[in-house]
């Protein structure tokens, strides 16, 4: 079995060096300096995302959607949403990053 490189590059130091300056400078924002520095740092892992059921329906009602629709959009069955918002089962795979895409840039980024 093969050991994972852990030596962080010459270049990805200095990305990263360059990241932390237009972030004290102000020029790069927060958020983007963090993905950055996630994606470049050795053994850095994205953050899980999780739902609740009624975080689901919320954000179903919030897009004004019936579950049928929403499914669609999703390419679920309008059952499986069901389960989903009553608790039943938990999203995962492409589903749940498609609820998480919905959740912070709106329905429009999907369609």
């Amino acid at each position: 079995m093969k050991k994972a490189n852990t030596k962080v590059s010459r270049l990805t130091k200095e990305l990263l060096e360059t990241a932390e300056d237009l972030r004290a400078s102000g020029i790069l924002e927060k958020a983007v300096h963090e993905k950055i520095t996630m994606r470049h740092k050795a053994g850095a892992r994205p953050a899980q995302v999780s739902f609740t059921g009624k975080e689901i329906k919320n954000l179903r009602e919030k897009c004004r959607l019936s579950q049928a629709v929403f499914a669609n959009y999703l390419n679920l069955t309008a059952g499986y949403v069901s389960q989903l918002e009553r608790g039943a089962k938990r999203p995962n795979g492409p589903a749940l990053v498609l609820l998480d895409v919905i959740r912070r840039k709106g329905l429009d980024a999907i369609l």
